[in-house]
């Protein structure tokens, strides 16, 4: 009889927790190319959103229906509510096509007192919760992860009893949050073990940076989660972003699953294609208007950089030497064009002509006039929506995809 052996999948918050960081943001085309390159890479799923807040509603609809016409070929969408019923029933009434849903609630004591303020107790929470998944499965939902917000600092009896009761009530994963980023991956590892033996659902790990720990935390939830034989779902954002010190690093967390020493037997999902990791982080870093860390792992300017002499030295004769892995895996090495002559850009007071020159560049041809005009509107709408000059992605998308564009830029007031 063959036994499962647990996995460790990709659930990336970017669009969520990512755009929740103070003093940045994305537009919605810039949501959906993320979205968009997590799907190429392979990423098991994307938390696309707030179905309850009313800016995102034709972005959520428009990606999942772009999802139906096959612009994505496998990531999951969800969409992140508070653990009530009412929010289940009006975000399942703005966007009908959700299936993926994280419900979530606070679980520690600080929070319980300090922030609901006596609206509720520990098992008012857990009848709010449980009232919450009932609705989401009652209408629909496929998929239902409960969040235990605060997490780390909840007393872990509770939390147990409150993760079973979410079991009950037909939660398909627990999601362990390390709020504040308070674990270390000594704390994590005891707790969720402890929490998937007992619960016997797959955890979502879910973990902030505020210690520096972030992808040691998450890596070391995951193991944690896999030997209690339990799949795990480490959330992570493009380039670290997320809230006050950022959310775990998606790259940082493939190297550290693939290269990491004692990882070799956990089962990282097969579909990540590391390949996708140089374009999705320049890609991030443009749309938030964050460089990337010249060390960051994988990615930063310096990752495969050597200067002082016996690195040198060592790196000429074998990478291996003082390369952990290669730059190829990342995408890396290949030569990139810059424009130093004359250019010709689509912008939001761009003509025809122009245009029509900047999409002969990119190999994409248009039936008739028509069609292009209506590109090229679109195009403008575009640039004004985004604030900076599209890339060439952004482009080719809106032109495979006039319609879809056309509801990601349409907001109602």
């Amino acid at each position: 009889m063959m036994t499962h052996k647990p996995k460790i999948y990709l659930l990336d918050v970017t669009n969520r927790d990512g755009v929740q960081t103070s003093r940045i943001c994305l537009s919605k085309l810039q949501k959906t190319m993320i979205n968009w390159y997590l799907d190429q890479m392979g990423v098991f799923q994307s938390e696309f959103g707030f179905p309850l807040t009313r800016h995102e509603t034709n972005y959520l609809n428009a990606n999942l229906e772009l999802a139906e016409l096959g612009g994505f070929s496998r990531i999951r969408l969800s969409g992140w509510l508070r653990a009530t019923k009412d929010d289940v029933r009006g975000a399942l009434k703005l966007v009908p096509r959700l299936k993926y849903l994280n419900l979530s609630i606070s679980t520690s004591d600080q929070m319980i007192v300090h922030k609901f303020k006596g609206k509720l107790d520990h098992q008012s929470i857990i009848r709010e919760m449980q009232e919450a998944v009932s609705e989401a499965k009652k209408l629909g939902a496929t998929g239902v992860g409960v969040n235990a917000e605060d997490a780390s600092r909840s007393n872990l009896e509770y939390l147990i009893e409150f993760a079973l009761k979410a079991k009950e009530a037909g939660a398909d994963r627990i999601r362990y949050c390390d709020t504040l980023g308070t674990d270390t991956p000594f704390s994590i590892y005891e707790r969720i073990e402890s929490l998937a033996k007992q619960v016997q659902l797959p955890i979502e790990v879910h973990c902030h940076n505020d210690l520096g720990l972030v992808v040691a935390n998450s890596i070391a939830g995951a193991r944690a989660a896999a030997d209690a034989g339990q799949d795990s779902y480490i959330n992570t954002c493009v380039n670290g972003m997320g809230e006050r010190a950022g959310n775990a690093d998606l790259v940082s967390v493939i190297l550290a699953i693939k290269y990491g020493q004692g990882m070799s037997g956990y089962q990282l999902d097969e579909k990540v294609d590391l390949k996708m990791a140089w374009k999705i982080c320049k890609y991030a870093s443009y749309a938030f208007g964050v460089p990337i860390p010249i060390n960051q792992p994988g990615v930063g300017a310096n990752a495969f950089a050597h200067e002082s002499g016996i690195h040198a030295d060592g790196a000429l004769k074998d990478r291996r030497n003082y390369e952990l892995y290669d730059f190829e895996e990342l995408g890396r090495g290949e030569p990139e064009i810059i424009e130093t002559g004359r250019k010709i850009t689509a912008g939001e007071y761009s003509g025809i002509k122009g245009f029509r020159n900047v999409y002969e560049k990119l190999e994409v041809a248009f039936k008739d006039d028509a069609e292009a005009t209506r590109i090229l509107e679109l195009v403008r709408y575009a640039n004004v929506h985004n604030q900076k000059p599209l890339v060439d992605d952004e482009l080719n998308f809106i032109a495979k995809y006039p319609d879809i564009a056309h509801k990601i830029f349409t907001m109602t007031p």
